[in-house]
C-alpha cells in the first residue's frame, strides 16, 4: 500500500475516505458544474431516495441550527448526526479543512514531500521523495526507514496514519517543522524538515526498453486528465501502456473522463443518478483505440479512478490486472452549514458502462494477483502485442 502527503485521510476509514481525493469532490469545483451542478427545482421528480436525501440534509443543518443557538459547535452537532445516519461517505468539514481539500484538488499540498509505504513485516518505507521538495533537500532517501514522527512511532500504523502525522493532520501551515526518525543500512538519525507548500506529481511516465510505456496516475487532480492524453500521444507507435491507478484515490470526474477519453473514441463513461433523475458522461472523440492497454488496480483504486477502470473494462479497451477494487461509487454533494463549515452527504451512485453498481462491491480485475502484479502485467502487456 502506498501514501502520500497529498492523501488527506487522518481520522478514520469514513472520515479518511471522505477526505482523500474521491468522486465526490468534483461537486465543489467550477470546472466540472456542467456535469454535476445540481437544481432541486429543475429535477424532474422526487423519488422516494431523493426525498431521503433531503429529509437528511434537512436534519443536519437544523442540528448546527439548534446546536449554535445554545452556543455549542455547529459543526460538531452536525457530525453527530451523520455519524448516526447510513451516510457511509458523509462528512463533516470546517472551513480551514475544505479550503485545503479544495487547494489539494488543484494539485497542491503541504507536506516535506515524501510517499511512504509499508512493508510486510509492518515497517514503514519512503517509497520516493518529490524532487526539489524538503525531504529531498535533507538528503531523504527512496527505502529509508522512517521510524518515528515527532517522537511517535509509526511501525505496524496504517499508512493513512503515517500521512497524517506528516501533514500535521491535513491543518499544519508551511513553515512549521516535523521530525523524522529514519534508519538507513543500520545507521539511525534524526531530520527535521519544514513543510512546504508543494504541487502534485498527479501524473508520471516511464518508458522501458521491453515495449512499455508505463503512465501512472496517483490522483485526478486539476489538469491531469490532459496529463494523461499528451502521454498517451507521445507514446511510441511499437510500445503498449501499461496504466496504473494502484493506490489512486480518485479526485475530479471530469479529469476522469477526459482520461479515459485518452483510450476510447467517444462513447459512454458512466452514468449516475442524483436526486432520482438519470444522467451520463461520454468520452470525447478521437482517443486512441488500437495501442494495447492494462491497467493495473488494487484495494487503493477508489472512486474515479474506478470510474475509470469500469470504462476501460466494460468497453473492451483494457485488460485489468491486480486486486479488487475499493467499491467507492457514491456521489456527494456539499452543504454550507450556518457556522461555514461544510457537510457532503450522499445524493446517488454511479454505474459503469455496463450498468455494474460499484458501491461498496469493487471491480474485480481481468487477472486477479496478489504479487508481482506489475511483472505479471507486463505479461499481459507483451501477449496483447505491446511488448517484448
Amino acid at each position: 500500500m502506498l501514501g502520500s502527503e497529498l492523501s488527506l485521510q487522518s481520522r478514520g476509514v469514513r472520515r479518511g475516505a471522505a477526505l482523500t481525493l474521491v468522486f465526490a469532490t468534483v461537486l465543489v469545483t467550477a470546472a466540472a458544474t456542467d456535469c454535476w451542478q445540481l437544481d432541486d427545482e429543475k429535477t424532474p421528480s422526487l423519488s422516494a431516495s431523493s426525498v431521503a436525501v433531503t429529509a437528511h440534509r434537512d436534519e443536519v443543518t437544523a442540528a448546527a441550527v439548534e446546536a449554535m443557538a445554545d452556543g455549542k459547535s455547529g459543526k460538531e452537532a452536525a457530525e453527530e448526526v451523520v455519524s448516526r445516519s447510513d451516510d457511509r461517505w458523509g462528512a463533516v468539514y470546517d472551513q480551514g479543512e475544505y479550503e485545503e481539500f479544495q487547494q489539494a484538488l488543484d494539485g497542491e499540498y503541504t507536506g516535506v514531500g515524501l510517499w511512504a509505504k509499508r512493508t510486510r513485516d509492518g515497517r514503514i518505507e519512503v517509497a520516493r521523495v518529490q524532487p526539489g521538495g524538503p525531504a529531498e533537500l535533507e538528503g531523504v532517501r527512496a527505502g529509508d526507514r522512517l521510524r518515528t514522527i515527532d517522537g511517535r512511532r509509526v511501525e505496524k500504523r496504517p499508512v493513512t496514519e503515517v500521512v497524517a502525522l506528516l501533514r500535521g493532520d491535513g491543518t499544519a501551515q508551511a513553515g512549521t517543522s516535523v521530525v523524522l526518525g529514519l534508519e538507513r543500512a543500520g545507521r539511525e538519525w534524526h531530520e527535521t524538515l519544514r513543510r512546504a507548500r508543494l504541487a502534485t506529481e498527479a501524473v508520471t511516465v516511464q518508458r522501458h526498453a521491453d515495449g512499455a510505456t508505463l503512465i501512472k496516475v496517483a490522483s485526478f487532480t486539476k489538469g491531469s486528465g490532459e496529463q494523461v492524453r499528451d502521454a498517451v500521444r507521445a507514446v511510441p507507435k511499437d510500445h503498449g501502456v501499461l496504466l496504473d491507478l494502484r493506490g489512486n484515490g480518485g479526485g475530479l470526474v471530469t479529469e476522469a473522463v477526459t482520461a479515459a477519453s485518452a483510450f476510447l473514441d467517444g462513447g459512454l463513461v458512466a452514468t449516475y443518478d442524483v436526486h432520482g433523475s438519470q444522467r451520463a458522461l461520454y468520452a470525447e472523440p478521437g482517443g486512441d483505440t488500437e495501442r494495447p492497454v492494462v491497467a493495473l488496480v488494487d484495494g487503493g483504486t477508489m472512486s474515479a479512478a474506478e470510474l475509470v477502470t469500469g470504462a476501460l473494462q466494460d468497453r473492451g479497451r483494457a485488460v485489468t490486472v491486480g486486486a479488487r477494487t475499493f467499491g467507492k461509487g457514491s456521489v456527494q454533494m456539499p452543504s454550507v452549514l450556518p457556522d461555514g463549515s461544510v457537510a457532503e452527504l450522499t445524493v446517488g451512485h454511479y454505474r459503469t458502462p455496463a450498468g455494474r453498481n460499484v458501491d461498496g462491491r469493487g471491480i474485480s480485475p481481468d487477472l486477479a494477483v496478489s504479487e508481482r502484479a506489475e511483472e505479471r502485467a507486463r505479461t499481459v502487456l507483451s501477449g496483447l502485442g505491446g511488448g517484448s
